[in-house]
């Protein structure tokens, strides 16, 4: 493994895993900070599963290998898709402004970041 990864891939996949980590126990909890899903089994599957695509594609960008980096664009794309499907479905509700705003700023987080492995392409082996 290459131990000299650059400084921002290593603060990102820190932030991912972290991140996709609270996610997980967000799904399984069903709260965040008074952010919440719906409190039924599938939501709870489903938000544990984006969670843990979320902090795996972490783990991989931290290898420094380009297939790596791929499969975690995948994982962050899914993730995003999976987000949309549960706000589609109903598993996110969408009853506040509060609410509303932290699954977009959310989103937008998983989108940034796999954008950002996508910009930082050459720095993968």
């Amino acid at each position: 493994m290459n131990q000299n990864r650059p400084r921002g891939i290593v603060v990102v996949a820190l932030l991912m895993i972290t991140f996709g980590i609270a996610e997980v126990k967000t799904g399984l909890t069903h709260n965040f900070f008074s952010i919440s899903t719906a409190k039924v089994t599938t939501s709870a599957y489903a938000g544990a599963a984006i969670g843990i695509l979320y902090a795996m594609a972490g783990l991989l960008i931290l290898s420094m290998k380009r297939r790596a980096a791929a499969l975690a664009i995948v994982f962050l794309i899914a993730d995003i898709i999976g987000r949309i499907a549960m706000v589609v479905t109903g598993l996110y509700p969408v009853d506040s402004f509060k609410q509303i705003l932290a699954i977009i700023l959310g989103t937008s987080i998983v989108a940034v970041f796999a954008v950002y492995v996508r910009l930082k392409w050459s720095s993968f082996n």
